[in-house]
């Protein structure tokens, strides 16, 4: 299993990501369905990230899991031709939807711990990777919807990393004041997490975790 989890962007040292990958001419598939609700951050978001990876050396392109909405034999044959998954930040609850209502959840979680697949993502990206969502109400809203989706929320997360990554921890990012009342929600219910400030990863490869900054 190879995890890169970043709490913003490629973090400090995005050539680390590339290596993770390991392979010659890389391609990898960006998912910005978090910001579905924002459409135009979302194009924005998506187009910095499209060119950000190909500066790497990977041939990027979007991975909309609209397009595969009750459609998930399509997205099984799309994942097994990528080489690498990048997921960006936005809302954590809607992109817990939309890996739900494609089967995203269960084909990536095969494909990431048969070793096929590179995952990586910053933010709600890598917020929806634990065994539970809880406590991340108190910087994304769990209600917000645009079409497509509806109201009830998913609170299992997919269950790949066993804690909770703090993202934007004492940074400056607009969230990172929130993001205290969340390290509190998690220390007061006893649910193992670990900080991580805009700029450092987290690596995890064969069971081991770094932390590069």
């Amino acid at each position: 299993m190879k995890l890169y989890l970043s709490s913003f962007g490629l973090g400090n040292k995005p050539e680390k990501l590339f290596e993770l990958v390991n392979k010659t001419n890389p391609t990898v598939a960006i998912i910005a369905n978090a910001l579905d609700n924002f459409p135009d951050a979302r194009i924005s978001f998506l187009n910095d990230q499209i060119e950000s990876l190909k500066k790497l050396g990977f041939n990027a392109e979007e991975l909309d899991l609209r397009k595969y909405f009750n459609n998930q034999d399509e997205l099984e044959a799309f994942l097994q031709s990528k080489d690498c998954i990048w997921a960006t930040g936005g809302n954590a609850f809607l992109l817990r939807r939309a890996m739900r209502y494609c089967g995203f959840d269960t084909l990536i979680s095969s494909l990431i711990k048969e070793d096929k697949i590179v995952y990586g993502g910053f933010s709600a990206g890598i917020v929806v990777l634990p065994p539970n969502l809880r406590g991340f109400e108190l910087v994304d809203d769990p209600h917000s919807l645009t079409e497509g989706y509806n109201a009830d929320i998913i609170w299992e997360g997919l269950n790949l990393i066993d804690f909770s990554p703090a993202v934007h921890y004492k940074s400056g990012h607009s969230e990172s004041s929130d993001m205290d009342k969340v390290v509190t929600f998690f220390e007061s219910h006893n649910i193992p997490y670990k900080p991580l400030a805009d700029g450092e990863v987290f690596i995890i490869k064969d069971g081991e975790i770094e932390l590069v900054q």
